[in-house]
């Protein structure tokens, strides 16, 4: 018997009713399945997994008139399609919640250049706010501590913060001190020696999409192991930004 079963036996048996256990009966299509519980003229499905929840429809479409309920996680209740099932909840671990965070003080200012772009191949800047989302399974009924997962969000902007972003691409030789980038963009020709510690090298083109990714693959160490999956949303200007989700895990 799954952990399930054996609880709602004891329960029966708590309240003094008799029943029997995997209970036979045929269904109208001439196949047999075998039912967790009969209690006098009723029977009852527990839901532990999928195969469940296939034999129960397959109960319900078959024998619509046998007085039957199941009992088993939401998940599956809800799969169910039967309004008369009942669904227990699922202990907190079983849970997924998200929290956002969206605060004037979650912000970064940065350049950047945009080659294959023509209105942003020159070199222009932003000051941008970020909202993060941060999805994962419920600890002690918290996602993660507001007060922690802004401290962690605003350690990882100031790595970004009054940074230099450039696709690495364009970095054709580099120094103990610089690196040393050109191309040749819809306004001309460009050769920019830049700093190092002020040149944030990124893995593609320099928009406000692949900034929300690298910022998401910043966060994604930082988190605690119940965190499954974080959104970011940069906004770069008025009502215009990104938003990129994904899985961490």
């Amino acid at each position: 018997r799954s952990k399930a079963e054996l609880s709602f036996s004891r329960l029966l048996s708590f309240l003094g009713k008799d029943y029997q256990y995997d209970f036979k009966i045929k269904l109208m299509n001439g196949n047999e399945v075998l039912v967790d519980f009969k209690v006098d003229d009723k029977y009852i499905e527990i839901l532990d997994s999928e195969k469940d929840l296939d034999k129960f429809n397959e109960i319900k479409n078959n024998n619509p008139d046998l007085d039957i309920i199941a009992i088993g996680k939401s998940k599956f209740g809800v799969k169910s399609g039967d309004f008369e099932t009942i669904s227990f909840i699922d202990s907190e671990t079983d849970q997924v919640g998200s929290i956002f965070l969206e605060d004037s003080s979650l912000a970064f200012d940065y350049a950047h250049i945009l080659p294959l772009v023509e209105k942003c191949s020159i070199l222009h800047g932003h000051t941008s706010t970020v909202m993060v989302e941060i999805i994962g399974k419920m600890v002690n009924n918290l996602v993660i501590d507001f007060s922690e997962a802004k401290r962690i969000i605003k350690e990882t902007l100031s790595i970004l913060d009054h940074k230099f972003f450039i696709n690495k691409k364009y970095v054709y030789k580099e120094d103990s001190i610089h690196y040393y980038v050109s191309f040749d963009g819809p306004r001309g020709f460009f050769n920019l020696q830049l700093p190092k510690d002020t040149t944030f090298l990124m893995p593609g083109e320099a928009t406000v999409e692949n900034l929300s990714s690298i910022i998401i693959k910043l966060l994604s160490s930082k988190m605690p192991p119940n965190v499954e999956a974080l959104g970011v949303y940069i906004y770069e200007g008025v009502n215009k930004g990104a938003h990129i989700l994904a899985n961490i895990k």
